[in-house]
């Protein structure tokens, strides 16, 4: 009899315990449905988009009912029962908009980095558009900015140049001329045929020379613009010791090799002697260093001995520097200029790229924080929807804004 009791009073118990329970027993079956439906998908697209769609509203929905059931067991402790009840529907209203804001908020983050490539490839386009450009008419620029360089006074490149080019070609001329010569003295002095450095040699010894010889003129030029008789003298001397040597032993060669020819010419009637041949050659160096001189040689030889002293140009001979005009605006610096400004641009956009990437996952988050805090403190503490990151309040406001209210004391 005592059993029978003792058991009728346990199934009673547990028919009380199951009548308490039965509000929240069936979410636990609810649960595994919806964690079963998340893990069998027919593919992997198919699973992330259950991901991305559906995991935060649904685990949001999971927050809702446990604590809407949850908040059953409090109704009968609680004061302000219908405004507690109307929260609670209200609550469900802000959950079913946040989970409308999610899936806006992931269709405008989508749209907006679609944006945000398409703006940076228009860019990238451009800068390849320009590249293409400036690569296709680099001949025609760089030809006009050579011609304005050259019609602007400046340093005479183009005498260098020539004298340069005119030296190199008269020494392979008189190399040319005098190797065989060269050759057979090196041989009777050696007893044997000139090396293959000979040529080399011989070349650069007379490259310095030729490019002495327009030293010296230069060096005579200035001692008369000085006006001083002892170095004019000196320097008129060291001229025609310069002039001996090479009518001797240049341009005379370069007349003996064309000898034959000036012999086939006049026949046998007229012969050349040492004589004429001195001063045919006397007068091929005249002219020759004459037309030089005053074509390029006056404007070519000060920038050479400048070049190899390591010195400015003398203030008479240096040309007088007229003031350069604006540089025109480089066809790049309007691309920097523009990489700059979107660059400044998405700089000044951070903050609202980062409200596109957390403002969908913060409604379905602020939501479900809503209906914890309803069953904790009987009021929501974040207003939905949210518009931007400062909606979202610092968690010492949240707290202040949770804090109860004294008690009015009672009037004595």
């Amino acid at each position: 009899m005592l059993n029978s009791t003792v058991t009728a009073d346990s199934d009673l118990w547990q028919s009380v315990f199951r009548m308490l329970l039965a509000p929240i027993t069936w979410i636990a079956g609810m649960q595994k449905w919806l964690l079963n439906f998340f893990l069998s998908s027919s593919s992997d697209w198919t699973a992330v988009g259950k991901v991305v769609f559906l995991l935060l509203p649904v685990l949001l929905f999971v927050a809702a009912v446990w604590c809407t059931q949850l908040s059953l067991y409090t109704v009968l402790f609680r004061s302000a029962r219908v405004k507690f009840a109307g929260m609670v529907v209200l609550s469900w209203w802000d959950a079913a908009r946040a989970v409308w804001f999610y899936w806006i908020g992931l269709f405008r983050l989508v749209v907006v980095a679609i944006g945000w490539v398409l703006t940076l490839a228009r860019l990238a386009l451009r800068l390849l558009m320009e590249a293409l450009r400036q690569l296709l008419i680099a001949p025609f620029t760089f030809t006009g900015r050579l011609s304005k360089s050259y019609f602007r006074p400046g340093v005479p490149w183009i005498a260098f140049m020539m004298l340069l080019f005119w030296c190199l070609l008269e020494a392979t001329i008189f190399t040319y001329t005098l190797f065989p010569t060269v050759s057979e003295v090196l041989a009777d002095l050696v007893g044997m045929e000139a090396p293959r450095l000979a040529g080399p040699v011989l070349y650069l010894f007379l490259l310095l020379l030729i490019l002495g010889s327009f030293a010296c003129i230069q060096a005579l030029l200035d001692s008369f613009r000085k006006r001083e008789i002892k170095l004019i003298v000196q320097m008129v001397l060291v001229e025609l010791f310069v002039m001996f040597f090479e009518v001797m032993f240049l341009y005379r060669e370069l007349v003996d090799a064309i000898t034959p020819w000036i012999a086939q010419q006049t026949g046998e009637r007229f012969r050349l002697g040492i004589v004429f041949t001195l001063s045919v050659a006397t007068f091929g160096w005249v002219g020759i260093r004459g037309m030089t001189w005053f074509l390029f040689g006056q404007y070519g030889t000060p920038p050479l001995l400048a070049f190899i002293s390591r010195q400015p140009l003398p203030e008479g001979e240096a040309p007088a520097q007229q003031p350069a005009g604006p540089e025109p605006a480089s066809p790049w610096h309007e691309l920097i200029q523009d990489f700059k400004r979107e660059t400044d641009w998405l700089h000044q956009k951070c903050e609202e790229i980062m409200e596109y990437l957390a403002l969908p996952f913060l409604h379905v988050l602020a939501a479900a924080l809503n209906f914890v805090m309803i069953l904790v403190a009987s009021k929501p503490v974040i207003g939905l929807p949210l518009k931007s990151l400062k909606d979202i309040m610092d968690t010492r406001d949240i707290a202040n804004t949770i804090r109860l209210q004294p008690k009015r004391a009672e009037s004595q």
